[in-house]
């Protein structure tokens, strides 16, 4: 496929940048972007490559098998490294930085696992798009050391998208998957179960052919999100009393869809 100059400027960024790490882990999530820069560091790295995914309550339980495939057709070592993310006061409490606490607890580990290995860097997957959003995470990445070569590169997501699928991953076409806490208003105590229920809801619609959505909760409702255009598939048939039945097995009264349609980070409206 031919890439615009622009882009492929931006690839030789993103390859010198992860050359001169000589050694690293990856934190990689299965996403388009942390499948991105492993596939860069597979390249100029080779074998002095790890990719470790990080797995709580937070994580859908489906993101796991997308890493690992990616992992294996990279030809790259791989692991899993669960960590226990409710047990920190902090997180469970869900406050409106509580992504900082979430990357400090996930990043941690990772540093740790690259200094036994010797692995001289830790790279995320952080875009140069990240920078307009509300991410009190990246503080927690600066504060660790850890190196974003996507965002210092200048890679946008839809850059990312076309440079992925140049390099035939799977996931360059996959809608972005953050954690499942984003789905609860702050302030709302976060709990392993309220997690469960919301990972079934939305893989209930994924099976549905909903690949873009949310699943909100808010106590008793479950407010779904999806695209606009897609409205017209969601409310035809049965589809509509389907959903709710199975949303109400899974402890939410009622199911509502939202009028403005699928939005990254609506939670992040209540503090506007």
């Amino acid at each position: 496929m031919s890439l615009s100059p622009d882009i492929m400027k931006k690839l030789a960024s993103l390859k010198e940048l992860v050359r001169s790490c000589e050694s690293a882990l990856v934190a990689f999530s299965g996403g388009v972007d942390s499948a991105l820069v492993l596939a860069v560091a597979r390249e100029v790295l080779g074998g002095r490559v790890l990719a470790l995914t990080a797995v709580s309550d937070l994580h859908a339980a489906e993101e796991r098998g997308l890493a690992e495939e990616i992992a294996g057709m990279l030809g790259v070592l791989h692991e899993v490294a669960p960590i226990d993310l409710l047990a920190n006061e902090c997180v469970r409490a869900n406050p409106p930085d509580r992504c900082y606490y979430c990357k400090k607890e996930i990043f941690s580990a990772l540093m740790e696992r690259a200094r036994a290995e010797r692995l001289a860097c830790v790279l995320d997957g952080t875009n140069a798009d990240d920078e307009k959003d509300y991410r009190p995470g990246k503080k927690a990445l600066t504060e660790l050391g850890v190196k974003s070569p996507l965002r210092e590169s200048g890679l946008a997501k839809p850059e990312v998208r076309e440079l992925a699928r140049m390099y035939g991953l799977p996931s360059h076409d996959r809608p972005a998957a953050p954690c499942l806490a984003t789905r609860v208003p702050y302030g709302t105590e976060l709990t392993a179960d309220l997690m469960e229920r919301i990972g079934r809801a939305e893989a209930l619609l994924h099976e549905r052919g909903f690949r873009t959505c949310r699943v909100r909760a808010h106590g008793e409702v479950a407010r779904i999100e999806i695209p606009r255009e897609e409205f017209p598939a969601f409310l035809s048939g049965s589809i509509p009393a389907e959903v709710a039945l199975e949303f109400k097995k899974l402890g939410f009264t009622w199911t509502t869809l939202d009028v403005l349609g699928f939005r990254s980070g609506s939670m992040d409206e209540a503090l506007r």
